[in-house]
């Protein structure tokens, strides 16, 4: 029994460490992808009380590599290459569309899954109204 959890918890270790990602960096000279046109002008639908719930989502999916604060500075994170993005200095750059579509989708070329299918439309969302809650 005690190596079955020992196994689980190792299992769990590399699934959290392979689901954590990456966005251009927003302090470097590359730009930031448009966004597409099927998530194009997407707003979030939720007020501000729906941030409990997205600090809940964000802590299990979102912090170990982009760190509590979003400053991309999780624990996961400073092993990945490139690192996750700092959601303090996107959050201030980006609409919902931009921040929806890539939880949704992921982005390719990085560490960062398409979260569509873990987490429904509303989670997605209660994790964009916490995010917003970075300064």
């Amino acid at each position: 029994m005690k190596n079955h959890l020992i196994f689980a918890v190792v299992l769990f270790t590399l699934i959290v460490l392979s689901a954590c990602g990456n966005y251009s960096a927003v302090n470097s000279s590359v730009p930031l992808a448009t966004v597409p046109p099927d998530f194009a002008g997407k707003t979030n639908p939720l007020s501000s009380d729906a941030s409990t719930a997205g600090a809940a989502i964000f802590k299990t999916y979102c912090s170990s590599c982009h760190g509590d604060t979003g400053r991309g500075d999780g624990v996961a994170g400073m092993y990945l290459d490139p690192k996750p993005a700092n959601l303090v200095m996107l959050n201030s750059t980006v609409a919902d569309d931009f921040l929806y579509w890539r939880i949704n989708t992921g982005k390719e070329g990085t560490s960062m899954p398409a979260w569509k299918g873990v987490l429904d439309e509303q989670q997605i969302w209660q994790v964009i109204v916490f995010i917003r809650t970075f300064k």
